[in-house]
């Protein structure tokens, strides 16, 4: 049944609850099919609240996603935790696919997927989800991917999902690795607080870089750049080798198109270039949001390979978010050696398979 609509601020409001307030009210889940549920229903406060919340949560991420890769129209899943005083505590948006439930998001495209909810109605809402899960007979499976290892819903959707009989088992996830490098204030500090051999290597790339091809350009691409910028990411990406090369399909490179055009004014979509001269030999494609700078694609030009490109221009991601006042730089999911070159540290990314 499609739920009904309510105001945004009702999340936000919600936080100001004492815990011996919250204890006396009664949560239900409310499920929706309906995809104006994204904008009607709009979480991004919940987000914010969520210590688990990413960029890759939000209901204009999740909305994009359903209109270019939703498998089928009416196997959209949305479910919304409320107080009985109705007020919207949590959400997590899943997708029907044959009789297995899974996280909206896709792994290809989506690194970090699962609920958010303000922290004091989290446990609640994960007993809740399957308890009102058990009473449909539209699943058998739930294939929940995308749960970092530090936050807290894997372990309470186990015990919700343990409370109501299912058999619960967690592995790690399709590549599920997702390295997390935590930020300083500065440039200098962080690179002070690196390894002497790794800083050492970021330095000596962008100086045999600089030495040998000449003075370089690091610039991120605005509103008026941004369709021919998109077209030198795309020709970049498909001269890759392997998988990469093939990645961005017809499909796939219209998905990065509309997250372009949909979050570059507010300066969550950052295109970022390293030029020498006038041409562009790399690019990187990040999302800076909520204090967090997600580098979420890469590509640079096989014929400047020997000088590093796409490594100098990660370490100047690193410094622009830092420059952003970032806390934290994650490298997302992909245990590639490249990544702990910037003093990443290793961080796992579960799956949690429910049965019933």
């Amino acid at each position: 049944m499609a739920a009904g609509a309510a105001a945004p601020g009702n999340a936000a409001s919600a936080q100001g609850f004492c815990a011996s307030h919250l204890s006396l009210l009664v949560m239900q889940i409310t499920f929706s099919d309906d995809g104006r549920d994204f904008t009607r229903r709009y979480w991004a406060s919940l987000v914010d609240a969520d210590p688990a919340g990413t960029f890759f949560h939000r209901p204009e991420y999740l909305k994009l996603y359903w209109e270019e890769f939703g498998q089928v129209l009416d196997h959209l899943l949305l479910a919304f935790a409320e107080e009985d005083d109705g007020t919207q505590v949590g959400v997590v948006a899943l997708e029907r696919v044959e009789d297995t439930l899974r996280f909206l998001g896709g792994t290809e495209v989506t690194d970090y997927m699962g609920p958010v909810a303000i922290p004091s109605a989290q446990e609640r809402m994960a007993k809740e989800l399957f308890a009102a899960l058990a009473q449909r007979e539209d699943w058998s499976t739930a294939d929940l991917r995308g749960l970092p290892q530090d936050s807290a819903w894997q372990e309470l959707l186990s015990e919700g999902a343990a409370a109501q009989g299912f058999s619960v088992d967690v592995t790690e996830d399709q590549n599920g690795v997702a390295p997390f490098l935590p930020l300083p204030a500065t440039w200098e500090e962080y690179l002070s607080g690196l390894p002497a051999k790794l800083r050492h290597e970021i330095k000596r790339k962008a100086k045999k870089l600089e030495s040998e091809a000449g003075a370089y350009e690091v610039s991120v691409s605005t509103w008026d750049t941004l369709p021919a910028d998109l077209d030198r990411f795309v020709q970049l990406h498909r001269s890759s080798e392997g998988p990469k090369g093939v990645f961005l399909q017809p499909g796939m490179e219209i998905f990065f198109r509309r997250l372009g055009e949909a979050f570059l004014r507010d300066g969550t979509f950052q295109l970022t270039f390293l030029s020498v001269g006038a041409e562009k030999v790399a690019g990187t494609i990040g999302f800076r949001c909520a204090g967090r700078y997600y580098l979420y694609n890469s590509a640079f030009d096989r014929e400047w390979r020997q000088l590093s490109p796409g490594m100098v221009l990660v370490a100047e991601d690193i410094r622009l978010a830092i420059g952003s006042r970032c806390e934290g730089f994650d490298l997302l999911k992909g245990d590639y050696e490249y990544k702990y070159r910037f003093g990443a540290r290793r961080r796992r990314v579960n799956r949690l398979v429910v049965s019933r």
